[in-house]
């Protein structure tokens, strides 16, 4: 087949040109009206903890993936003694005043009257070493060890007999200023702690004496300091660092 060129006279081309130029304004003209419907539905969106919808749905999407790949066996590695390094103490929301003496746990499990607790009551479980990988969001990680009992033997112990655990956990600190939500599943995950110890040592005032969350499963804003209330719960509860665009479930 041979190519032919064609060939338009001036009027022709003009008429040409005009049907494209129509052409095209129509097709563009479509395209943003419909970017501006876009915009305009999406502002019309009510924010969610002050987070514009959109951004919202995107995070709960990650979230709900990482929770479905996440059970017990899904563990974070573990390393020997010659890695562990001092870890920075990141971050004093909610302990930014000497440590009470009198500091109590309250536990609320939704079932009877609320407990309160002592860091002897959690040494009493079975006390558990780790040394895992503390990573921040802020893109740097450390190798730590930890000691205190699982939150499952917790669980286990101290929330009654007969009703069915509910779906979420929340943790605060005594004053209420940091706080987190947890789902149970990553609650009851053979690698999270309440922790008393850390490094070898007890805890220390900065890194959350005398009871911290360590979950290694999950970025390091999940891994509260100086817990003093926890609570089982059907609603899911809310998060510090959620409620300022960051993601709910924050898992690795």
């Amino acid at each position: 087949m041979i190519d032919r060129e064609i060939v338009l006279s001036p009027d022709e081309a003009k008429a040409e040109l005009r049907k494209r130029t129509r052409r095209g304004f129509l097709i563009g003209g479509v395209a943003a009206i419909a970017s501006v419907g876009a915009y305009e539905w999406m502002k019309s969106r009510e924010d969610e903890d002050g987070i514009p919808h959109l951004e919202r749905r995107v995070l709960d999407a990650n979230g709900k993936l990482a929770h479905r790949y996440l059970d017990d066996r899904h563990v974070m590695p573990t390393f020997s003694r010659a890695d562990i390094r001092p870890l920075k103490p990141n971050g004093n929301i909610g302990i930014d005043h000497p440590v009470e003496s009198d500091w109590r746990l309250t536990v609320n499990t939704g079932h009877g009257p609320e407990l309160n607790l002592g860091v002897a009551d959690v040494k009493s479980l079975p006390k558990v070493n780790m040394i895992t990988r503390f990573c921040c969001i802020e893109g740097w990680d450390t190798v730590v060890q930890w000691g205190g009992a699982r939150f499952s033997d917790f669980t286990s112990k101290y929330f009654p007999p007969g009703p069915g655990l509910p779906p979420y956990v929340s943790m605060m600190t005594p004053d209420e200023e940091y706080f987190v939500g947890l789902d149970l599943k990553s609650a009851l995950h053979p690698q999270t702690l309440l922790a008393y110890e850390y490094n070898g040592s007890p805890l220390t005032p900065e890194h959350g004496a005398p009871l911290r969350l360590v979950i290694p499963v999950k970025y390091g804003i999940k891994n509260i300091k100086r817990i003093g209330t926890i609570q089982y719960t059907a609603k899911r509860p809310e998060d510090y660092w959620a409620e300022d665009g960051y993601d709910w479930f924050a898992g690795l």
